[in-house]
Order: C-alpha cells, then structure tokens, then sequence
C-alpha cells in the first residue's frame, strides 16, 4: 500500500509502505519509542547513510528528552504499530541529522554518544567544528540536503511501563541522580568493586557533561558542574589506580590539569600514576607541585615518596645486577 501524503507540515511527505495495526498511539512527554529506522540521500541511487538492522539494534527514543531530531517525533506520531513508512524530509528538518547520525554511529562501535572528558586540545574543541569523524556526514554537515527516513513503529512504552535509564531523563532528573550514583560508585570502591565502581562514575560523569553542554563554557553555572565532573573523574582514577591502568589514570588526570592546574588531587593521583610506571622525574614534580599548592599533604606526599625512592633504588639494584656481568 502506498498512500502519499502530506503531514500538514512544510517540507514533508509520507508514504505508507505497510499498514499497522490498532490505533494510533499517543506519544506523551516520558513515553519510550522504539523503532528501525533508516536513512537514504535523495540520489538515483538512494544511497543508504544509515540503517539500523544492518547495525541489527533497534533505534530507542523517549519523547521530549534528549533528541536532537524533534522531526522524528513527529513523524513517529502519525504511525501505528507495525507500520512502516517513508517520509521525505526537506533540509528544514534535516540539517541537525549528521550530529545525531555521530552518536548514534557511536553507540554501534560501543562508544559512548557524548565525550565525557576532554583531551588537553582545549576545550574550543567542544564548539569548533572540524570533523565529526565521518566523511558522508561531514558532507552533509557542510552541504545539508533532503533524506528520506523510513520507519518501522514496533512499540510504544508509556512512562509508567519501563525503567527509564540516565539518557532517557531530563536535565533535572539527571542531576538528582548524580549524587546517588556517586554514592553507589564508593560503596563499590570500599567493597573493591573497582571496576563496577568506575562504571557509575562515568555514568554519572556523562549526565553532568549533558547538562553542561547546554551552559556557557566558564560561567558560574557551567564552572559548578565542571567541579562535580572534576571530583567524580578522580574518583573514577583512584579506580583506575588499583585496577592498573596507569597509563589512562596519567591521561585523565592530565586533562583536568591542563584546565584547571589548581587542582592538587589531580597532581596526587598522576603522581602516583607515574610513580608506578617509573616515571620518576615526573612522579617527583608532581608531588612537589602538590606541596605548593596544599601544605597539608605533606604527610601523604612523604608517604609517597619513600614508597617511590624504595621502588627505585631496588629497580636500580635489579639494573646493576642485570649487567653486572656484561662488560
């Protein structure tokens, strides 16, 4: 069955390719869609960008929260379950797609949709556009253009009928969360849980990192989250540290550091990091970098250091003795 159709919206078109059934359903604020969905250019080839079940995951999304193409939204609201149709979307409804093509995209290659630390680039790289990482979308971003979108509603979940997840709430509701996560990634730290702890840091680390993304970048709203972000990343450190990630403990703490070279507990714990994978020159400027900024480490820093001058003269002794014989 092919109905054409308008959707009483400009720069759309509907085409039912086969019936649902029931009726429709109604898409209130909190309800859960989720749908196969997939993504053609307007060519002779109707080349295909995007497709959910080739990725063979099904596209999720919960209405009024966190969805950059609102159009799906609408288009979703005219379907019944089991139907699937193709929509013609004109650039007025499509010049957002690329970005939420990337994380999508991301998702499949089991990365996370947004990142949640930043690399010592700066943070200009959060809202200068270079690549997104992918050339079809990058030229789509450069030169946005109509698609075609064909759907497939296979349910709809109201809010009282499922578990909502961190990425289905809003911003008020992650930030409530935000404690209760960090709290469940101590206890799990105390119970040498290491790694289920790191998870609820990141968990937490990525709610904070959405709601700050929508604040202007070093004024006091966008500062406060940055701090939650910060404290939760070193926590998610000292996880890294007792599990033996020495090399991604350095990298984390280094990019709180390059933003922010006041923080004392990030030198600590870099510090420390690179004490264990004999960096001693930069283990002790670190340390010593924590003495100028808090005296009141003084105790914990000479800890450190005895522990690091043992470490280094046995690792010289092994040295010595290793080429004793050599020459």
């Amino acid at each position: 069955m092919q109905d054409t159709m308008l959707l009483g919206l400009e720069g759309i078109k509907k085409t039912i390719l086969h019936g649902g059934t029931g009726d429709i359903p109604k898409l209130i604020t909190g309800a859960k869609v989720t749908f196969h969905f997939r993504t053609q250019l307007c060519d002779d080839e109707r080349t295909v960008i995007d497709d959910s079940k080739v990725v063979g995951t099904p596209m999720e999304i919960v209405v009024g929260n966190m969805f950059k193409l609102d159009i799906w939204e609408t288009l979703l609201s005219s379907m019944r379950i089991g139907e699937v149709a193709e929509f013609w979307c004109d650039t007025i409804h499509t010049g957002i797609y690329p970005l939420v093509a990337k994380s999508m995209r991301r998702i499949a290659e089991g990365k996370d949709p947004v990142d949640w630390h930043i690399h010592t680039c700066g943070m200009a790289n959060m809202f200068a556009y270079n690549s997104l990482g992918y050339d079809d979308l990058d030229e789509l971003m450069k030169e946005p253009k109509p698609l075609y979108f064909v759907l497939e509603l296979m349910r709809v979940q109201q809010p009282s009928e499922y578990d909502r997840e961190t990425w289905a709430m809003s911003d008020d509701e992650r930030l409530k969360v935000v404690p209760v996560l960090h709290g469940q990634g101590n206890k799990l730290y105390k119970q040498g849980q290491y790694q289920e702890a790191t998870q609820k840091y990141k968990e937490a680390i990525i709610c904070i990192k959405n709601v700050q993304a929508k604040e202007k970048a070093w004024e006091v709203p966008w500062m406060k989250l940055e701090k939650m972000a910060n404290a939760l990343t070193l926590n998610y450190c000292q996880c890294l540290l007792r599990m033996e990630e020495y090399y991604e403990a350095i990298e984390h703490t280094s990019d709180i550091i390059h933003q922010h070279p006041g923080d004392f507990k990030a030198f600590y714990l870099r510090g420390k990091a690179h004490a264990e994978v004999w960096n001693e020159a930069e283990a002790r400027q670190d340390f010593s970098r924590v003495l100028d900024l808090d005296p009141g480490m003084k105790k914990a820093v000479k800890r450190e250091l005895a522990v690091l001058n043992m470490r280094m003269e046995e690792k010289n002794q092994e040295d010595r003795n290793k080429y004793k014989g050599m020459f």
